[in-house]
């Protein structure tokens, strides 16, 4: 669509960005990286705000078009760049779009609440030398516990979430999960249900995911 590259501002080891890349490789799109150093505080300059006016990650720009908030922005890149890379990846007609949004409210409003919990919890806080608080992880655990059980029953009549295709739905799950199942014992509230354990597998190993993955692994690019 642009005929320069789109542009993602944030660190790939963020959620909401890595939702963003995730995408971006999914659909085939070239894509400029920008760092945004957030220990620095560069999220909150007048600079940045002017992208994203409430200092958060990731800011998107697609030529003239400023974008915010990770969800929007994976909606945007399937519908504006339809005709690239996985062409089902936000729906085929009405109907299918209407089960793939049922699902990424799911995990907006069911899934990241505790999800997110955790792995500040047990990830970045511990990064930060922030303590960790026992009764948060242990209460946040018991509400993602419940939301697999209903996933697992879900995955047992589809092989996604939203039907037999991969979908936004699933991409939505990945930076979460993905942190959570790699470097906390979470893992296993996702391993010991078949379906949700089988789903992960297959959801994670996408190649899209892996470039993500390697994309938080190499060293920043310089803004």
């Amino acid at each position: 669509m642009a005929a320069v590259p789109v542009k993602v501002h944030g660190p790939a080891f963020s959620t909401a960005v890595s939702r963003v890349l995730a995408c971006l490789f999914e659909k085939d799109v070239p894509f400029d990286l920008v760092n945004v150093n957030m220990a620095k505080g560069q999220h909150k300059s007048p600079d940045f705000l002017k992208l994203q006016p409430f200092g958060q990650v990731p800011a998107f720009q697609d030529g003239s078009i400023s974008l915010i908030e990770s969800r929007s922005i994976c909606r945007y890149i399937a519908e504006a760049y339809a005709d690239r890379g996985n062409k089902n990846l936000y729906g085929g007609d009405t109907l299918h779009k209407a089960f793939i949004d049922q699902w990424l409210e799911a995990e907006g409003q069911s899934f990241n609440p505790p999800s997110s919990v955790l792995v500040f919890q047990l990830v970045f806080g511990p990064r930060m030398k922030i303590k960790q608080d026992e009764n948060t992880i242990n209460q946040n655990k018991a509400k993602l516990t419940k939301v697999l059980d209903v996933y697992d029953k879900r995955l047992a009549d589809s092989k996604y979430l939203a039907g037999d295709e991969f979908s936004l739905a699933d991409l939505s799950h990945l930076p979460n999960a993905h942190y959570l199942v790699t470097g906390t014992d979470v893992k296993e509230l996702f391993m010991e249900r078949e379906n949700v354990g089988r789903w992960w597998e297959e959801i994670s190993s996408r190649d899209s995911w892996k470039k993500t993955v390697e994309l938080q692994k190499s060293p920043p690019p310089k803004k």
